[in-house]
């Protein structure tokens, strides 16, 4: 139906351009129909063209040999004989995946032109996250759609490395945080089972295929219960996508292959998501330079490891804003110069997040017209989600309760309950959420 209404609007194609069409399929490194129709009538791998056939065939013919001699030069079928040429295995896979590849490419050439980013065409790279350690750590040049119905994305980062990235990262929480200029680290993902699966299978074979809270603290009497939680936190989620079955007092059935179930699971999770994105900071290098907060800048300065920085492209621009942050601790009190080093206040990433939040709450406050509640170690938080808020320190979330409002680490599950009454234990720098059915708002 769309070919007919495309030849009622734009009339029929006439044989000249058809011809045309072919002819510029001959030295394309993508699968081509010349390619398809080689594939249909070569046997055992074969592609045999000694016989000539009439009129326009004849023209295609010519066109299909042509095809032939661009795959012998491209090491994709070797002669066998006069006008025989015996095609390699997996040809169309491997065709496909040159013609995705020089997509991205000029799609990397079209966003970094928008962004005027310039880069030399060898300093391009497509991220495997197969490969073994794979990592990027950079700067979001643009952020698009590799699939539209399954809203799936990529990203453009232009590394510390020197390089121009492109990596598919599949489904995002909250696309926004991935705006250009963002720092992200990118990561390759097995898909194995986790340690928590195999603590979870070996209390099982001790339990008769049951694993539950009591009986893993039964196991293991020093597991504290946010350690043991995170075990049923994680049988909640394989629930859901259908690879494990709770019963009604608690207790979990765990099979004999459950490993194998964990390692499907995973194999799901890298379909919809085939890397590990974190964002290191929503702020540019621009912003983070005199900002009240705990900077990916400052993190860079206090680590006993910080992230590689390469002398040319983001790494010396990274390199730039580091020394400029320096700079600006100093003149605030929170560093100084001695024996020709530098040393940092202690617990400066502590303090800056103390600032921000600090500040950030305040303008909170007026609007929400309650007051701030610092949350404290241990303690148990109750209250309504409201929304995200980006911060130098990270991502927070907006818990108001009925008299008074906190603010906690995101997590992208909280966008599933916006609006719902959350509650959860605050350990440390995280808080650990259950989503259950709440009786109303805690009481402040």
């Amino acid at each position: 139906r769309a070919s007919e209404l495309l030849t009622l609007e734009l009339g029929p194609v006439s044989e000249l351009q058809i011809q045309q069409g072919y002819a510029r399929e001959v030295g394309q490194e993508r699968f081509t129909r010349l390619d398809r129709e080689i594939l249909a009538q070569a046997e055992d791998g074969v592609a045999d063209l000694r016989r000539e056939p009439r009129r326009f065939a004849r023209f295609k013919h010519t066109l299909k040999i042509g095809r032939l001699q661009t795959l012998e030069r491209m090491g994709l079928a070797e002669p066998a004989g006069t006008k025989r040429w015996r095609l390699a295995k997996g040809l169309e896979t491997s065709l496909r995946d040159m013609g995705t590849r020089g997509d991205i490419i000029r799609t990397m050439h079209r966003e970094m032109r928008a962004a005027g980013v310039d880069r030399a065409g060898a300093d391009h790279a497509i991220f495997d996250p197969a490969q073994p350690n794979a990592r990027i750590v950079g700067r979001v040049v643009a952020r698009g759609l590799s699939d539209e119905l399954n809203d799936r994305h990529y990203l453009i980062v232009d590394g510390t490395d020197g390089r121009t990235h492109y990596a598919e990262v599949g489904e995002l929480a909250d696309p926004g945080d991935y705006e250009p200029g963002a720092i992200v680290a990118i990561e390759g993902k097995a898909a194995e089972p986790r340690r928590a699966d195999r603590t979870i299978a070996e209390i099982a074979e001790q339990s008769g295929g049951l694993y539950s809270e009591p009986l893993h603290q039964a196991v293991d009497p020093r597991a504290s219960a946010e350690y043991v939680r995170a075990h049923v936190r994680r049988l909640e989620a394989m629930r859901r996508a259908g690879f494990a079955e709770r019963f009604a007092d608690g207790s979990w059935a765990i099979p004999e292959d459950f490993l194998d179930r964990a390692r499907a699971y995973e194999e799901g999770n890298r379909m919809r998501q085939p890397a590990r994105l974190a964002l290191m900071s929503s702020f540019s290098l621009d912003q983070m330079g005199e900002t009240e907060g705990a900077t990916w800048l400052d993190r860079q300065l206090v680590a006993e490891r910080p992230e590689p920085l390469r002398g040319s492209g983001l790494g010396r621009e990274a390199n730039d804003a580091i020394e400029r942050r320096r700079r600006w601790l100093m003149q605030q009190g929170l560093a100084r110069e001695r024996d020709g080093r530098t040393v940092y206040q202690r617990n400066l990433l502590t303090e800056l997040r103390r600032r921000e939040v600090s500040a950030v709450s305040d303008r909170l406050s007026k609007e929400l017209g309650k007051p701030f509640s610092k949350p404290l170690d241990g303690e148990r938080i109750e209250g309504v989600y409201r929304r995200p808020v980006r911060l130098a320190s990270g991502k927070f979330a907006v818990i108001e309760k009925s008299k008074e409002f906190t603010l906690v680490p995101w997590r992208a599950a909280l966008e599933r309950q916006r609006g719902k009454v959350v509650g959860g234990i605050v350990r440390g720098s995280s808080v650990s959420f259950d989503f259950g059915k709440k009786r109303g708002i805690g009481i402040g």
